[in-house]
């Protein structure tokens, strides 16, 4: 550790119990002890300690903020390399709408900049005041807003790049197009740092909407809330901008976590879906006489028409910003009331939205056939697909849990989806990976990781599982 203290300073290098903090993963699974954490300040001392730990075959494991829920920084005696001191905003510039940044910059700090520039950078989720850009970009993170704006794979121009032998990669296109041989940046993106470490990017910004109409609807089926979806989109030109699925077991674990919360509704239904448009436009945004804004206006007319047509059977539309926060708190509270209880199952999958309804329906009929007094719920990103299962088996038991998992991930196979979304693969996702990614796909990746990283020391054991 005395040559990485001198690319660092002796004080960036942190190791035993100072180094607790970066030895736990987020949901507190699984505890590790680090050989050491090293902080560098900028991408030449990350390349110079990459140089070092190839040339030493010391395995390194990139952190950012450590949110990660699939044990992908799990570094049981390997250097784990921070990029928390590179948090600087390099440049925003709001004619071309991108901004430059670091790594380290923390997702909520890069809305505020931007929003400084009467711009978004709209990926957003529950862990957003700690998570940073190179982890984001590292598992390709999607959150609530994927529906209008994409993954973040959809949302990042360029990348600056420490390879696993410590070179620098500069890809910091601000290009929309660069069709100049293979994309090395989508290469990356995903890739959970086991091809390398990305120390920086140009990312997309967009205008900040001037209004929100948020709502909470009830609708009798799964299937009805991907009707509204759609209708909503034709309604309005494809303003949607979040589409999130809460059934009734959702909600009433969160009333009986939170009891302060209010239920959204007089009564409880079986699905419940928030849904925000956003807009820009001055027509769509300028209050009226009465104070009431064009779109949310707009929203009321669409959702009365659909209580008509019997395609809701409820709705709540926001009228100010604290019941807009009201609503979204519910979704946002997720992390906490799925994941508190124990034991737990859990499936982060996809698949494409007119199978949803036919998934869930799935998963409450295998679970049961394995524990009949499992309790199932969940919530979803309903208008990409992406279903946060939750299952509560009868009794603490690791196979049992293992099975459930095993079947919920069978179905989503079955009906063509994914058994990772968003989370990543990490350690916990390898047993999935082997089973039912495409063989030919695995030799690949393989020969990839193999080109790229010789020696293995990139991340070594997370996203491939071995032969």
């Amino acid at each position: 550790m005395t040559e990485i203290g001198r690319i660092v300073g002796p004080g960036y290098v942190v190791r035993g119990r100072d180094a607790e903090p970066w030895s736990q993963d987020w949901p507190g699974l699984v505890r590790w002890q680090p050989l050491a954490v090293v902080r560098p300040a900028h991408t030449a001392e990350v390349a110079a300690i990459v140089r070092l730990a190839n040339a030493r075959r010391i395995p390194i494991v990139p952190v950012s903020g450590n949110t990660n829920l699939v044990k992908g920084t799990v570094a049981e005696g390997a250097l784990m390399l921070s990029l928390d001191r590179m948090s600087a905003i390099r440049e925003i510039r709001p004619e071309g709408r991108v901004a430059v940044v670091e790594a380290g910059v923390i997702l909520a700090t890069l809305h505020e900049a931007a929003a400084a520039h009467d711009l978004i950078f709209p990926l957003s989720f529950g862990a957003r005041g700690s998570a940073m850009v190179g982890g984001v970009l590292s598992t390709n993170a999607g959150g609530s807003n994927v529906l209008r704006y994409g993954n973040t794979r959809d949302l990042c121009l360029g990348l600056e790049v420490v390879t696993p032998t410590g070179e620098v990669m500069t890809l910091m296109s601000e290009l929309h197009k660069n069709n100049s041989g293979y994309d090395l940046r989508h290469l990356m993106i995903g890739a959970e740092g086991t091809l390398g470490i990305i120390t920086a990017a140009v990312l997309k910004l967009f205008p900040r909407p001037r209004a929100y109409a948020t709502a909470m609807v009830a609708v009798a089926s799964v299937g009805g809330a991907l009707r509204l979806l759609n209708r909503l989109q034709d309604e309005t030109g494809g303003a949607v901008e979040a589409f999130e699925y809460m059934p009734r077991s959702f909600m009433a674990a969160l009333l009986k976590r939170f009891p302060e919360m209010r239920a959204p509704f007089e009564k409880p239904y079986d699905i419940n879906v928030l849904v925000e448009l956003g807009a820009r436009a001055p027509r769509d945004t300028t209050p009226d006489a009465t104070g009431q804004v064009p779109l949310s206006a707009h929203l009321d007319s669409v959702l009365a028409g659909l209580y008509e047509e019997g395609l809701i059977l409820d709705a709540v539309v926001a009228q100010n910003g604290g019941q807009r926060a009201e609503i979204w708190a519910r979704r946002e509270a997720s992390a906490q009331i799925l994941r508190v209880r124990k034991p737990v199952v859990e499936n982060d999958i996809a698949v494409a939205p007119d199978r949803m309804e036919e998934l869930i329906s799935r998963i409450e009929k295998v679970s049961q056939a394995i524990d009949p007094d499992i309790e199932n719920t969940g919530v979803a990103h309903l208008g990409d697909g992406n279903l946060h299962y939750v299952g509560w088996p009868s009794r603490d038991d690791s196979a049992l849990c293992r099975a459930v998992q095993e079947a919920v991930e069978t179905e989503v196979i079955a009906l063509g989806g994914s058994f990772s979304a968003e989370h990543g693969i990490g350690l916990s996702k390898l047993p999935a990976m082997a089973a039912h990614k495409d063989a030919t796909a695995l030799a690949m990746m393989r020969a990839i990781k193999a080109a790229v990283d010789p020696n293995g020391i990139m991340n070594p054991g997370k996203l491939i599982p071995d032969q």
